[in-house]
This record gives structure tokens, C-alpha cells and sequence, in this order.
């Protein structure tokens, strides 16, 4: 990856367009799985959303070898599609956005109230 893509982020339009590609060609159900993991992915993203890639690679790898197979898509992923995309991005502890920005809120109001009391 050159600095260019790096900055300008190309390689991600890429790779997200190779993954839309790969997702229409998986049959209804699937492709509606697909929508809803994205979704509930994206709120695990880091400011660039570089760390979903192989995330969202593995995922769609996993729907289109169990299409391929037969297999319901609610045998793949159950019906908590939330709960398997928390899993995908790392555990029922992974922070997403909201945790980050509480945690950062919380340390700047500890970091004002320290200083009022001093």
C-alpha cells in the first residue's frame, strides 16, 4: 500500500467495493445477513475502519462458503446478528465508538475536576 492510498484511503474504496461485489452475488437471505453485520460492524471501526477489513473478509468468507454448502443462513450466524458482529470484531467486551468516547469524556471531567481542586 502506497502513502497515497494510505492517506487518501483507495485501498479501502477498493476493498469495500470487492466485498459489495462478492455480497451480491450470495443469495437474498444472505446478502441481508451481509447488510446487517456491516452495519452493526462499523460501530467497531477504528477513525479509518482499516481494522474491519479482515473482519469483513473473514465474515463474507464464511457466508459464501456456507451458501455454497446449503446451509441456512441462520444456522451460520443464529439469530443475534449483533452478538455474532461483536464476536467478529472481538468479543462480547470489544469496545466500539461509544465506549471509546465515554471513556475519553470520562477522563477529561476528571482531568477539569482535579484541577478546580487543586
Amino acid at each position: 500500500m502506497s502513502f497515497w492510498e494510505t492517506v487518501t484511503g483507495s485501498d479501502l474504496t477498493r476493498d469495500w467495493k470487492a466485498f459489495e461485489a462478492r455480497a451480491q452475488a450470495l443469495p437474498g437471505d444472505y446478502r441481508a445477513a451481509w447488510e446487517q453485520m456491516v452495519t452493526h460492524l462499523f460501530s467497531y471501526g477504528s477513525f479509518t475502519g482499516r481494522n474491519l477489513t479482515p473482519i469483513a473478509d473473514a465474515a463474507l468468507g464464511l457466508l459464501e462458503e456456507a451458501s455454497a454448502e446449503g446451509q441456512s443462513v441462520h444456522e451460520v450466524i443464529g439469530d443475534d446478528i449483533a452478538g455474532f458482529s461483536a464476536a467478529l470484531a472481538g468479543g462480547a467486551g470489544a469496545r466500539n465508538y461509544r465506549d471509546r468516547w465515554r471513556e475519553q469524556l470520562n477522563r477529561n471531567v476528571a482531568r477539569k475536576l482535579a484541577r478546580l481542586g487543586d
